[in-house]
C-alpha cells in the first residue's frame, strides 16, 4: 500500500505574471509564501445537467463547467526589515486590486487601483500533489486583535489546472519577517478622528468583488467591484470625547490610523482619511467594561483610488 499524503507537508509559491493567465513559474527559493491556516477547493465550479429522455427512471449525467480553483491562507503582517524593499507577501497584495509603490531605502506603499489589476501564479504543494492556479485574483482582510498577530487573510481565485504529481520542493523563507503581536507596546497608534481608543479588535476588508468570467473566447478572473469594509471594537468613552450615534446621523467623515510595530522596516501604518461610520446598533460587556463595537465605510476622495493607504516603514 502507499503512503497517505500527508496535510501537514505543505508548499506556497506565489508570482506575478507577466501576461494574464500564463504560467509565471514561481520557484521554491524566490516566490515561497510563509502560510498559515491554507483551505483551498480544488475544482470549483457548476455542472451543467442534461437532462437526458430515456425509456426508464434514473439520475441524469452532469457536464462541469467554469471551472476555478479557490485558495485561502494567512499570511502575518509585517514589513520587510529593510528600509525600502517591498514584503515577501507584496506579489499577493498586488493580486487584490493594489498597486505598490516603492521609494527607495525609504518606504513601500499599496493603494487601491480600479484599472490594471495584476494577477499571479499560484502553485500550492500538498505533499506530492500540486496544484496550480493561475490568473489568480482575489481580496484580502487585515486582522489585528489584541494579544495576537497582525494577519492578513488571503482569498484567491484562479482559473483551473489539472492537478499533477511533483517532486517535493525546498522553500527559502529568509524573506519573511517575524511579527510583533498586538498590544499597546507594539501597536503605539490607533485613532478615530483624531481621538486615541483602547481598542480589542481590529478588522479592515478590502471587499473586493472577484468574478470567474468563462466566456467564448475568454476565460478570466476579474476584480469588477470593492466595497472596503472596516470593523473595530473599543472601550467606550464620554460622549463629549466621542459621540458615536451623533457621528452616525450626521455622516461626519473620520479619519482612521493605526501603526503595527515599532521596528523601522517593519513597521505598518494603515491610514483612512475619510471613513462613514454605520449605525451602533449593539454595546459589549467585556470583562463588566463598556465597550462600542463600530463598523466603517472607507470613501474615496475626488480622484479616487485614495480610500486607504498601507504604508511599511
Amino acid at each position: 500500500m502507499p503512503e497517505p499524503l500527508k496535510w501537514a507537508s505543505k508548499t506556497l509559491l506565489a508570482k506575478i505574471e507577466t501576461a494574464y493567465g500564463t504560467d509565471a513559474v514561481p520557484t521554491a527559493l524566490a516566490n515561497a509564501v510563509l502560510a498559515m491556516n491554507v483551505e483551498l477547493t480544488p475544482m470549483d465550479g457548476e455542472d451543467v445537467t442534461r437532462n437526458l429522455e430515456r425509456p426508464h427512471m434514473g439520475a441524469d449525467p452532469s457536464i462541469p463547467i467554469n471551472l476555478r480553483s479557490v485558495l485561502s491562507f494567512d499570511v502575518e503582517l509585517v514589513g520587510s526589515g529593510t528600509l525600502g524593499t517591498a514584503p515577501a507577501w507584496g506579489p499577493l497584495l498586488r493580486m487584490c486590486g493594489v498597486a505598490e509603490v516603492i521609494s527607495a531605502g525609504t518606504k513601500v506603499e499599496y493603494s487601491p487601483v480600479t484599472d490594471g489589476h495584476e494577477a499571479g501564479s499560484i502553485y500550492l504543494a500538498i505533499d506530492t500533489t500540486r496544484y496550480v492556479l493561475l490568473g489568480a485574483r482575489g481580496t484580502v482582510v487585515f486582522t489585528l486583535n489584541a494579544n495576537g498577530l497582525p494577519i492578513m487573510r488571503y482569498t484567491l481565485t484562479g482559473l483551473f489546472t489539472m492537478p499533477s504529481q511533483q517532486a517535493k520542493v525546498v522553500p527559502d523563507y529568509t524573506a519573511w519577517q517575524a511579527p510583533q503581536v498586538v498590544s499597546k507596546a507594539n501597536t503605539p497608534v490607533f485613532t478615530i478622528g483624531g481621538t486615541s481608543f483602547v481598542m480589542r479588535n481590529f478588522s479592515f476588508d478590502l471587499g473586493n468583488d472577484v468574478q470567474p468570467r468563462m466566456l467564448v473566447g475568454q476565460e478570466a478572473i476579474l476584480i469588477v467591484d470593492k466595497q472596503e469594509q472596516l470593523s473595530v471594537q473599543v472601550e467606550a468613552v464620554p460622549l463629549t470625547t466621542y459621540n458615536p450615534y451623533q457621528i452616525a446621523q450626521d455622516q461626519t467623515l473620520q479619519a482612521i490610523n493605526i501603526t503595527q510595530g515599532t521596528v523601522a522596516a517593519k513597521r505598518v501604518k494603515l491610514a483612512i482619511p475619510s471613513a462613514q461610520q454605520g449605525r451602533v446598533t449593539a454595546l459589549a460587556n467585556e470583562q463588566k467594561i463598556k465597550e462600542w463595537p463600530l463598523t466603517f465605510t472607507p470613501l474615496p476622495g475626488a480622484l479616487g483610488n485614495d480610500q486607504w493607504k498601507l504604508t511599511l516603514e
